[in-house]
């Protein structure tokens, strides 16, 4: 595991950064410097490199990663990590760092995760939402099928770190469940 280390807004009582522990296999890209599309496209190459992956394949990979960070950066996301294992050029997961400002958004987790469990969807695919203390602090956690979203309540009132984990290959289950809920709970904050 390696640590990466994050920005956090500079507010009263606020962390000044935070440490994730992510496992070496998962390729890091820092959306908050400019050469992150390069990086992208080094994972890209990287992945297709002596595998039976068409161009086609390619160009669609990157331009969903690229679109995902694009996405992802007018939300406020700061990393980008990939997982490097496939056999097929696919990718089997994913996790989006975001710094969610309070804004409209509930400062309590209990409230946070009623006010998201009232926009969930009835049905089968609606996700479970529930409230978990990590050694980070509360957070609101929302399992679907194959994501995994973790928001934890910063410190000073900043807003909430936001881990959303994505295994569209495999689903949210069993060990790849487990294995995100174990980097959620390696969040610690840099005071």
């Amino acid at each position: 595991m390696e640590s990466a280390p994050g920005d956090a807004s500079p507010a009263t009582g606020a962390p000044r950064d935070y440490e994730l522990l992510v496992p070496r296999e998962w390729f890091r890209v820092d959306l908050m410097r400019d050469r992150w599309r390069s990086r992208l496209k080094t994972f890209v190459d990287r992945q297709s490199e002596g595998r039976n992956v068409s161009a086609e394949l390619k160009r669609d990979v990157w331009a969903t990663l690229r679109n995902t960070a694009e996405a992802g950066r007018a939300r406020g996301a700061m990393e980008f990590f990939l997982l490097t294992i496939s056999q097929d050029g696919g990718l089997p997961a994913s996790l989006l760092v975001s710094l969610v400002p309070l804004g409209d958004t509930p400062a309590d987790p209990e409230k946070y995760a009623a006010w998201l469990e009232l926009r969930e969807p009835e049905g089968a695919g609606r996700r479970q939402v529930s409230v978990v203390e990590l050694t980070a602090g509360p957070a609101v956690r929302v399992l679907g099928a194959a994501t995994l979203n973790v928001h934890v309540l910063m410190p000073g009132g900043v807003g909430y770190l936001t881990l959303s984990f994505a295994s569209p290959l495999t689903g949210m289950a069993g060990p790849m469940e487990r294995l995100c809920d174990a980097i959620a709970g390696s969040l610690r904050w840099v005071q």
